[in-house]
């Protein structure tokens, strides 16, 4: 009988397994075979071992490039007193206001420092386009406060190159599961349910190209998550024609610092892709999940996004959008008043039909 409890999982089918005083090993009350606690604690210790060696050493050695004296000459930065955020942009191109904060006063300087990207999505929706987006995107909002609407100034929507670094890699997986299946039938008078438990259990590699993580601490990361995909078959290698008319943001973030976000992508995709491949059972538990990141290279690249800033009521509410795609989020407040008038004008009716039939 089962008298030490362990945490320990059964290799052959993942159950529990429990310590036997009456035989020394540890046995699994599922499937019923018996181990040695030695070979359990070597194979557990096997495991953590492998698993302290899976994060990668991303090579991004490559990322990035020096730019010409020619090109240096012809770009402008600005920066922002009041959020930080530096932009670069050609000679042409001249910056009014952040479009990370808002703030009307940018302070121009001279370029220095910063990799020449790799590569560049080019802007597919010009302004008339994401403005017209974020009026319909307003549109939709029932809740949203007249005034906001009419006091912003979608006007000052702006183009800019965010930077991104983007990983190369591969994944190799082992998952286990616990699946079941039930049956119902009747017997006699008696309704009897049989549920059957299966181990299913996959292996296997996995690659992933160009695993998109921002290089700007200025960005949020859920807005730009959210505004993803963006579609690779456009990305060109990196020229300077396509930046006038444009603001760029040039990162802060280094790519060692931005692979653990993506290291934690890479994992949950794998996990989402190898489940996927699982059918035919009522529910499917996972049991054991080991991942094994694999080395990759990391490309530096800019990509296009449509950015509002604006304030209402001391509040910042940043609006972004994929400038080659057109998918869109933004921060937008809410009116309390129009969500009560919503509120109760749906629930008092709704009370009062519940009273009539609770009183007859």
């Amino acid at each position: 009988m089962a008298e030490q409890v362990t945490n320990y999982q059964c290799p052959a089918c993942t159950g529990p397994l429990h310590f036997s005083a009456k035989t020394g090993k540890l046995q699994c009350d599922y499937c019923g075979r018996s181990y040695d606690v030695a070979v359990i604690e070597q194979l557990y210790a096997d495991r953590e071992k492998a698993a302290a060696g899976t994060e990668p050493q991303w090579d991004a050695s490559a990322a990035g490039g020096q730019w010409t004296e020619e090109e240096k000459a012809r770009m402008r930065t600005y920066t922002c007193p009041s959020c930080g955020a530096e932009l670069i942009c050609d000679d042409t191109t001249a910056a009014t206001s952040c479009p990370y904060c808002g703030n009307p006063t940018v302070i121009p300087g001279r370029f220095s420092g910063a990799l020449k990207p790799d590569y560049v999505i080019p802007f597919r929706m010009d302004k008339a386009a994401a403005t017209e987006a974020l009026k319909k995107y307003y549109r939709g909002k029932k809740l949203l406060p007249k005034e906001f609407a009419l006091q912003n100034h979608i006007e000052e929507i702006k183009g800019i190159y965010v930077p991104f670094w983007l990983f190369d890699g591969s994944a190799s997986a082992d998952l286990s599961f616990l699946g079941t299946r039930v049956e119902m039938f009747r017997q006699g008078r008696d309704q009897v349910t049989v549920t059957r438990y299966f181990r299913v259990a996959r292996s296997g590699d996995i690659s992933f190209r160009r695993v998109p993580a921002d290089a700007s601490s200025k960005m949020p990361d859920a807005h730009m998550d959210s505004i993803e995909p963006f579609r690779y078959a456009d990305i060109k290698p990196f020229s300077f024609g396509y930046l006038p008319g444009f603001l760029a943001d040039k990162y802060d973030v280094d790519a060692k610092t931005s692979s653990r976000r993506v290291n934690e992508r890479i994992r949950a995709s794998t996990v989402e892709a190898f489940t996927a491949t699982v059918a035919g059972y009522a529910t499917l538990t996972p049991q054991y999940t080991n991942i094994r990141l694999k080395q990759g290279e990391v490309k530096y690249a800019l990509l296009p996004v449509w950015l509002l800033s604006t304030k209402w009521k001391g509040k910042n509410f940043l609006f972004a959008m994929n400038g080659q795609t057109g998918k869109l989020i933004g921060d937008l407040p809410v009116s309390w008043k129009k969500f009560w008038a919503y509120f109760f004008g749906i629930s008092l009716p709704l009370i009062a039909i519940f009273l009539t039939i609770a009183l007859h």
